[in-house]
């Protein structure tokens, strides 16, 4: 469903997508060809991508391991950014908050790790990170900060 705020630029996008990667990745290319973000320059679009995609694939990796189920995603442009409201029925987080964001200790003569480094681009590149936990369901908001003139 994609629903306009009258004559200014301003749109709001809400779409929900299965819980697992292929539905993704559709869901990511969908949200990205959008009126919300289609018209954002290649670095506003990639910062984009990366944060919903390390969310939604969060969601599909932790939240779903063990079950099924959907994520509502809704962006809403507002002035400097888009706002972000990402929903769904999959477990709560360990300690009742996203991870830190800590990035994992690196021996330069060692591989890098498999994982760690999702949240640490998460928080860094989005601002207003919130988490609640209502009814079973985890609610996970943000706002991406993005150039003026976008």
């Amino acid at each position: 469903m994609v629903k306009s705020d009258g004559g200014n630029k301003r749109q709001t996008v809400q779409v929900k997508i299965a819980g697992d990667p292929n539905a993704v990745r559709d869901g990511l290319a969908c949200l990205l060809a959008g009126p919300a973000l289609r018209n954002l320059d290649a670095e506003a679009r990639g910062t984009v991508q990366i944060v919903l995609a390390e969310v939604l694939n969060n969601i599909v990796e932790h939240a779903y391991s063990n079950a099924s189920g959907e994520i509502s995603i809704r962006l809403n442009q507002q002035a400097g950014g888009i706002h972000v409201v990402i929903i769904d029925q999959g477990a709560a987080f360990p300690q009742k908050e996203p991870p830190s964001g800590t990035l994992p200790q690196i021996d330069a003569m060692t591989e890098l790790p498999e994982g760690g480094f999702g949240w640490f681009l998460i928080r860094n590149l989005v601002r207003d990170l919130a988490y609640r936990r209502i009814a079973a369901c985890n609610h996970l908001s943000f706002f991406l900060p993005l150039p003026t003139d976008q």
